[in-house]
Formats: C-alpha cells, sequence, structure tokens
C-alpha cells in the first residue's frame, strides 16, 4: 500500500516548490526586491484597468494581482514570471460577467484551475511548444484590437454601452460621443497613452504608466474635471475568501468558458516563461509546473473576488530588464500590490477611468510587435495567411475559436507542403544492373522494366495523387519501386500502395520493391500490402537484387532469352591414367 500511495505521490511531488526556489531567492535581494517594486508600479495601472474592463471592478483586478501574483509565484515553473490579470483574459470574461455576473467567473475560475492542474499532471506543458508563431501573432494582434476597442467608451467619457461585440461596442460608443461630446475624458485618456508612448521610447526603465496616472489624477482633483469619471470607492483590503457566488445550475453552461480560459492560461504562461528564458542566460522553466502555478492561482484568486489569472509578458519583461533573478521579485510585487489595497485605497479610488482606458490603449499598442508580423507576412504566404486570419477570428469570433481555427488552418497547410514533397520519379536503372550483358539483353530490359523511386512521406494527403500517377504506368512487364527514401508512411498510404500494386497485377505488370525500412512495415503488415509485396518473393533488399529479381523473371517468361548450357571440355586423361590403362 504504501509503495502503491509513493508511486502515486511522485508525479505530484515533482511539481511542487523545491529547496532550490529558496536559495535562489537569497542570493540576491536586494536587486530582487528593487524588481519587485518597479514591477508593482508598473502592474497597478494595468491591475485597475483590466479589472474595470472585466466588468467586476477595479478591486477585482487588485485581487487578482495580489493573490494570483503570489501563488503563481511560490507555485509556477518559472523563476521570472510574473501573473496577474491581463487583456487577454479579459477578452474571455467580459461575455462571462455580462450574462452570468461574479458567480460566471467564480465557477469558470475554478473550473479553469482544476484543469490547467490535470494537465499538469498529465505532462501536457511539452505540447505547448508545437503552436505555430503565426498563430501566436495574429492571436496577439487580435488581442491587442479587442483591448483597444474595448476602451473606447472609457475614453471618451460616455457610458458603456450593451453588447458583447467590441466593434459594435465601439461604434456606438463613438455614436454616443459626436452627441455628447466629452473633450475632458478623452483629452485625458490621449495624453496618459502619448506619455506611456513617448516615454517609453526615451526612457524605457521609467514607469512612465504610473506617472501618467498620477498626473490626470492630480489634474482632474485640482481643475474639478466633473466630465472624468472616477473608478469608484474600493475595499480596503482583500475579501474573506467565499463561495457565496457559486451557481451549481450554471456548471454545464460555463464548461466550455472554462475550457477556455485554462487553455488560454497555459498558452499565454507558457509562451511568456518562454521569452523569459530568452530574455536571459541559465534559467529554464518547467512547462508543467507552470501549469500547475497557474492552477492553484486560477482557484484562489476568483476566492478572494479577483478573475482568473494568467502570466504577463510585459510585466514578466519588466521583472527581467530590472534584473530580476528569483521568484522574490514576483512576490515583491504581489506584496506591494497589496498594501496598497490595505493603505491607499481612498487614493487609488479617485483614478480617473479615462486615464485607465489611455494605460490600456498604449499597452495595446505596445503589444503589437511590427517588426514580427511584417517578418511572419514576408515569410511565405502560408504564415501570412495563418496570421490574418487568426487576427480576424479573434477580432470577430472568440479567443479560442481563433486559435482552434488558426491551428487547423496552420495543419492544412503544413499538410499541403509535406505532401507536395512526396515524388514518384522513373529513374533509370541500367547503370546498377548486376553482370555483364550485351547491348540486345540491355534493351529488352529496358523495355519491359521500369523503376520508381518513392521520395518523401506517403499519407492520407499525398497518397491518392500517388495512386494516380502509379496507375498510368506504361504497359511494360515489370515495376521497381525504389522505398528506400519514403521518409514515413501512413494506413492510408499502405492501403493506396497495395491498391495500386493490385490495379497494376491485374494488368499483367509484376511490382517488386526494394529498400524497405523496418520502421514502415508494421503499418505495411497491419494493412497487408506487405504480403501482396511479398507474394512470389517480389521483395528485395535493394535495388540491384530487385533487377536480377525481375531479370530472372522476364526469363522465366520467355520475354529474355535464356542461354543454352554450354558443353563441358572433352575428358583427357592424364598421363598417369594414360599408363594405368596400359
Amino acid at each position: 500500500m504504501s509503495s502503491a500511495i509513493s508511486r502515486a505521490w511522485r508525479p505530484v511531488r515533482s511539481l511542487l516548490p523545491v529547496r532550490a526556489d529558496l536559495q535562489a531567492m537569497a542570493r540576491s535581494p536586494r536587486r530582487d526586491l528593487l524588481a519587485g517594486l518597479t514591477v508593482a508600479v508598473v502592474a497597478l495601472p494595468l491591475a485597475l484597468g483590466f479589472g474595470v474592463s472585466s466588468g467586476l471592478g477595479a478591486e477585482a483586478g487588485l485581487a487578482t494581482a495580489v493573490v494570483a501574483g503570489a501563488l503563481a509565484a511560490i507555485f509556477g515553473g518559472s523563476n521570472l514570471q510574473v501573473s496577474g490579470p491581463t487583456g487577454a483574459m479579459t477578452v474571455v470574461l467580459v461575455p462571462i460577467v455580462a450574462q452570468y455576473g461574479p458567480g460566471g467567473v467564480l465557477t469558470v475560475g475554478l473550473i479553469a484551475g482544476v484543469l490547467l492542474m490535470a494537465l499538469a499532471l498529465l505532462r501536457a506543458g511539452k505540447y505547448m511548444r508545437y503552436v505555430p508563431a503565426p498563430v501566436v501573432e495574429g492571436f496577439t494582434l487580435g488581442i491587442a484590437c479587442v483591448i483597444g476597442l474595448q476602451q473606447v467608451p472609457n475614453a471618451l467619457g460616455v457610458p458603456a454601452p450593451e453588447g458583447e461585440r467590441v466593434l459594435l461596442v465601439a461604434w456606438h460608443a463613438l455614436t454616443d460621443f459626436a452627441g455628447t461630446p466629452n473633450w475632458t475624458a478623452l483629452a485625458l485618456a490621449a495624453g496618459v497613452a502619448a506619455v506611456m508612448l513617448l516615454g517609453a521610447r526615451w526612457r524605457p526603465t521609467v514607469p512612465f504608466s504610473i506617472l501618467a496616472v498620477i498626473a490626470a489624477t492630480a489634474a482632474a482633483q485640482l481643475f474639478h474635471l466633473d466630465a472624468a469619471a472616477p473608478i469608484g470607492d474600493l475595499p480596503s483590503g482583500l475579501p474573506a475568501p467565499s463561495l457565496a457566488f457559486l451557481d451549481p445550475g450554471a456548471l454545464s453552461s460555463l464548461l466550455a468558458p472554462a475550457v477556455a480560459v485554462a487553455a488560454l492560461a497555459a498558452l499565454e504562461s507558457l509562451l511568456s516563461a518562454t521569452v523569459a528564458d530568452g530574455m536571459t542566460v541559465g534559467q529554464q522553466h518547467d512547462p508543467d509546473r507552470e501549469l500547475f502555478g497557474q492552477g492553484v492561482a486560477n482557484l484562489a484568486a476568483p476566492l478572494f473576488g479577483g478573475v482568473p489569472a494568467t502570466a504577463a509578458i510585459a510585466r514578466t519583461a519588466v521583472n527581467v530588464r530590472t534584473g530580476a533573478g528569483s521568484r522574490l521579485a514576483a512576490l515583491t510585487h504581489a506584496a506591494v500590490l497589496a498594501l496598497i489595497v490595505f493603505a491607499a485605497a481612498p487614493l487609488v479610488s479617485r483614478i480617473p477611468l479615462a486615464a485607465l482606458a489611455g494605460v490600456l490603449l498604449a499597452t495595446a499598442v505596445r503589444m503589437v510587435e511590427v517588426g514580427s508580423l511584417r517578418a511572419m507576412a514576408k515569410a511565405t504566404r502560408s504564415d501570412a495567411l495563418v496570421l490574418v486570419l487568426t487576427a480576424v477570428a479573434t477580432l470577430a469570433l472568440d479567443l479560442v475559436y481563433a486559435v482552434i481555427l488558426g491551428l487547423l488552418t496552420a495543419g492544412a497547410l503544413a499538410l499541403r507542403a509535406a505532401a507536395g514533397q512526396a515524388r514518384l520519379d522513373q529513374v533509370d536503372f541500367l547503370p546498377e544492373l548486376p553482370g555483364e550483358h550485351s547491348e540486345e539483353e540491355r534493351r529488352l530490359l529496358a523495355e519491359h522494366i521500369v523503376a520508381y523511386r518513392i521520395d518523401g512521406p506517403m499519407f492520407f494527403a499525398a497518397a491518392h495523387r500517388f495512386l494516380l500517377e502509379l496507375s498510368e504506368v506504361a504497359d511494360v512487364r515489370v515495376v521497381i519501386l525504389r522505398m528506400s527514401r519514403v521518409s514515413t508512411i501512413d494506413a492510408t498510404g499502405a492501403l493506396v500502395l497495395k491498391d495500386a500494386v493490385e490495379k497494376l497485377n491485374r494488368r499483367g505488370i509484376v511490382v517488386m520493391t526494394s529498400g524497405i525500412r523496418e520502421g514502415q512495415r508494421q503499418v505495411l503488415d497491419s494493412t497487408g500490402t506487405l504480403d501482396l509485396l511479398r507474394r512470389e518473393g517480389r521483395e528485395f533488399t535493394d535495388t540491384p537484387a530487385a533487377i536480377e529479381g525481375a531479370r530472372a523473371y522476364l526469363k522465366g517468361a520467355g520475354v529474355l532469352p535464356v542461354p543454352s548450357p554450354r558443353k563441358p571440355p572433352a575428358h583427357k586423361p592424364s598421363a598417369v591414367g594414360e599408363e594405368a590403362a596400359r
């Protein structure tokens, strides 16, 4: 019993914090503390803004940044990752909040947390690396557009119109603004966004977001700008954990959104961890442990009034650039934000919504890497198509549907490209003809034998074209298939090959093969193709042996002349024999 428990516990134990995490935190605590403080300053307006955008209020964003930020730092698989509310997650949550309210968010968060922990136990983290770069870039571009459009009502100072489609909401907000323009809100939003974008070019290490928000808040208070609506009252502290809003009746309808949240948290977190590894030397994240940490964070954050969270690429990048070396930096970021929640809630509540809209507008602009988009668009037509399709689907449909559509399109185009590499080429076999042959015999062999070399994969996307080409072989007696260059073969390819051989046999054409690889025999055997190829000894190890077998077959069929046996020379008795005969 104890050994069974030990075996069951071992996978879980590998996902939990280890002593090396504490040792890393003790190496350079001053540098980590400074990095964490810097990240907290950058994260504060983002947490407030994403909380407001989700529909649950600024306090939800702060609670998420504190709870999820601390737990993901402790249990996650990266030493440098910073987690909290993000724009991508906000996009998913808006329709959930609109339809189900806080109870729906809590339910989705709990289910998503369990799913992420299950993915970690199943060791699914390594599979995230197979997401193509055009899908990621298109997804990011689409999210940036959605975040920007979500901020239009607050940036224009008009009430947020009802609806889930951001394009329609932004259009209605523009119409309302045209009827009753609020130039104060527009000026605050534009000013904050301009300060952030221009300041980042001038001094990238300075947290211009918090400086711009402070300036906008001060201006709104000093000049009594009534048109600049503030965030509103914030609670002085985190609420106690509660399941009061959990709606068991909505579990079935919220399962699909929960899967979307879990998939998004996994994708964005592992992408962020990969980016962090690339920005440093010697850091390597554990993808399965990262999934487990995000699962724990998403289980806990909604219980404290927060929203589902994920790793934030922008905040993680700031963490790395300011010298963070361990999890202490992310923990410091969460602690500083918690201090703000407890000590400065009245001040934070005065921040104008338009200022937060400006922060998120600038964030959306900075999410778009123009150089990466240009490079991806120029790479191949397939990459450009996948990028544009994923971005448009993200904007018009749903994030998860967009990723699925992008993956399916990328997969279909990749299959098409792979299928195009499969070739069936006729080759000259005479240079490899074994033995000495007269010109007449060479001519007869060339008339009755044709050799084809199969290059590349034989799978479902290319198999039928292969069958068509092979079935149109001219009227010969023997076809030699050289299969040593077949890279892979699936059941469809094996069945198509079997069909082609049977069609040729019905036409009286014998098919011989050479160079079948050991790794491909199982699929050929399971479909009965190998038995057909082996019939009457028609499978050979190499091409010369196959040509010799074809030559022997043609002689047996009377196509090639069989040389008459030579008469043995007359026996001459030796001198000893002659002497004995006498």
